[in-house]
Parts: structure tokens; C-alpha cells; sequence
């Protein structure tokens, strides 16, 4: 039951993280890619950047700061290796970005959040 309702929201913080990047301009080209590394949460491009993003969605605002660390970026890159060629045809710039989320909070996106 726990990890239903996890599960649960998770999608809906993925759901609220889609419409506000489409809100900055993004288009939405993927959702919940999945590869032998790893899931990728969203997949978005916006003109010469396509962005591989991490939503992490928290209940609460004060635990969004350590949502996400070296470790759970790592398997996402991971991830992101694997699959940027199908994205990124045209020679486009890639980077891996992270939406943190939580009820009453304003999205941070933290973009290029993976640095290797």
C-alpha cells in the first residue's frame, strides 16, 4: 500500500513537472524511459537542448534538499547514456536536469545538475 500510494505520486509529481516545463517552453518527448541502467523521469527539448530530467516530488518543502544526491544522479546518467542517442539526432546539446517538487512550493529546476 505504501509504495502504491509512492508510486502514485511520483507519477503525479511527473504529471505537474511536464506542464510547467511545457509552461517554459519545453516540449515533452518522452516519459518514464526505461533502460537496463535506470529510469528516466522525463525527457524534454527546448530549441538545440534536450533535457533528461529527475522529478523528485517530497511532502513536505524542507525535505526537497536531500531529495536527490551523487548516487541517484549517477544511476540516472547512467541511464542517460544509454539512451541519449535516440533523443539528441541532430547534434543537440544534452544535459541532466532535476524538478524538485512539494505541495505549496514553487518547482526548482535544477538544470545541469549532473556535472561528472
Amino acid at each position: 500500500m505504501k509504495r502504491e500510494i509512492a508510486e502514485r505520486s511520483g507519477r503525479d509529481g511527473e504529471a505537474r513537472a511536464a506542464l510547467w516545463l511545457r509552461a517554459k517552453g519545453w516540449q515533452i518527448l518522452d516519459r518514464r524511459v526505461k533502460t537496463p541502467a535506470g529510469e528516466i523521469d522525463l525527457v524534454a527539448k527546448r530549441g538545440r537542448l534536450v533535457a533528461f530530467v529527475e522529478v523528485k516530488w517530497r511532502r513536505k518543502r524542507e525535505e526537497l534538499d536531500l531529495a536527490i544526491d551523487e548516487r541517484r544522479l549517477s544511476r540516472v546518467a547512467a541511464a542517460v547514456e544509454a539512451v541519449a542517442h535516440r533523443y539528441a539526432t541532430q547534434g543537440e546539446d544534452i544535459t541532466l536536469d532535476v524538478i524538485l517538487l512539494a505541495p505549496g512550493a514553487f518547482p526548482r529546476h535544477i538544470a545541469n545538475a549532473w556535472q561528472p
